[in-house]
């Protein structure tokens, strides 16, 4: 008989092994199948909206993101105490490496660059390079102006003319100095009535300074004035007072403020910490506690060695947070006393004589215009023009 059994004729059961491998077979082909449909399907759709197909970038290659570099004006106003009334000021020109610098909206103008140029004399700061090249005095940017931005920026342009033109100009710096103050017409009757001036008076003169746009430079520019480096227009004024009387405070301050005129104020700062009445007046030294008669019944300024005089301004800076200009107390001073503000640290001194600021003149013995009462308008006019 031949053939095998009915059993060894059925096929034989794959292993567990072999079920195994091809469902991970069938699984990887699965898998591969609808990456290949999205593919061919993202292609589709890319052809079909006109846009290229997205390349596969290896991560390897992939770039790493990098922050930008903040400006050197955003880095400003980034770390500004106050980004709310921050301003970065830039400054551009011919000769101009100026940084930015960082302001306050409205607050004055602090410590504007006045830059060199071999050949040149600096002619001041204006808002575009057109009103830098005509000069027109009324243009001219200074610490006399509250600051004012726009998104928190300002562009300042340099302008510049000739030593030549600067001394041909020749001008000359009138500072007015005034004391205290009287609401009467017949002004005061007592020993010092010469130093009240009758505040409609004062009226007057500040809004004939405001209304003739007369230049109000800072101190610093002064100083670079005397020295050559910068030019000041003939219509140029600085106005002062003494003392921080009472009278000023109340009748005098008000009027500088509505008028918006740049004054300084000489403090005597044993009798007044108090800050800045206004946003239009400078605090600036009239000693500490020298203001005073010594044992020769003089100021007490030229009884003292220069040392001494040196410590009581360093006491009165610190009061007033700045060093650049004092006032000699009546006007007193000698070489000694001199030498002390020299110590010091300060760069000007203004004393009682008669007379203009003008090239060259020294820097420890400003001359000032009095003003006394009963100078009128017209008074004014006559020293300032």
């Amino acid at each position: 008989m031949s053939g095998g059994s009915p059993a060894s004729s059925r096929p034989r059961k794959p292993s567990r092994a072999v079920i195994r491998r091809r469902r991970i077979t069938v699984a990887i082909i699965a898998v591969l199948a609808i990456a290949l449909v999205g593919v061919v399907t993202t292609t589709a759709v890319h052809a079909w909206l006109g846009k290229p197909a997205p390349q596969a970038v290896p991560t390897s290659q992939a770039p790493t993101p990098r922050p930008t570099p903040l400006t050197a004006e955003q880095a400003l106003l980034k770390n500004a105490p106050d980004p709310a009334t921050a301003c970065a000021v830039s400054f551009q020109g011919d000769g101009i490496a100026q940084a930015p610098m960082l302001q306050t909206e409205g607050v004055l103008f602090t410590g504007l660059p006045i830059p060199e140029r071999a050949g040149f004399v600096f002619a001041g700061w204006y808002p575009t390079p057109e009103l830098a090249q005509a000069q027109t005095q009324t243009d001219r940017v200074n610490g006399s102006q509250l600051v004012g931005c726009t998104d928190h920026r300002r562009t300042l342009h340099a302008a510049w003319t000739t030593p030549e033109q600067n001394s041909a100009t020749a001008a000359k710096i009138p500072i007015l100095m005034y004391h205290q103050f009287t609401t009467k017409p017949g002004g005061e009757d007592n020993w010092l009535r010469n130093n009240y001036v009758y505040i409609e008076d004062f009226k007057a003169q500040m809004a004939y300074v405001a209304a003739q746009k007369f230049y109000l430079p800072t101190w610093d520019e002064l100083n670079a004035f005397i020295d050559g480096k910068l030019f000041l227009p003939k219509h140029s004024v600085i106005i002062t007072d003494d003392d921080a009387d009472p009278t000023w405070l109340q009748l005098a301050v008000p009027v500088v403020t509505e008028n918006k005129l740049l004054t300084t104020s000489f403090v005597i700062t044993s009798a007044r910490q108090a800050p800045s009445p206004s946003p239009y007046v400078l605090q600036r030294s009239h000693t500490n506690d020298m203001h005073r008669a010594g044992a020769n019944g003089k100021g007490l300024m030229v009884n003292l060695s220069a040392d001494e005089v040196a410590a009581d301004l360093e006491k009165s800076a610190q009061i007033l947070g700045v060093k650049e200009v004092i006032a000699y107390p009546y006007g007193h001073y000698n070489a000694t006393a001199e030498e002390g503000v020299t110590k010091a640290g300060f760069l000007l001194a203004r004393t009682i004589e008669y007379g203009y600021v003008q090239l060259g003149t020294p820097k420890l013995e400003l001359p000032v215009i009095r003003i006394n009462y009963g100078d009128t308008v017209d008074s004014l006019k006559n020293n300032i023009g």
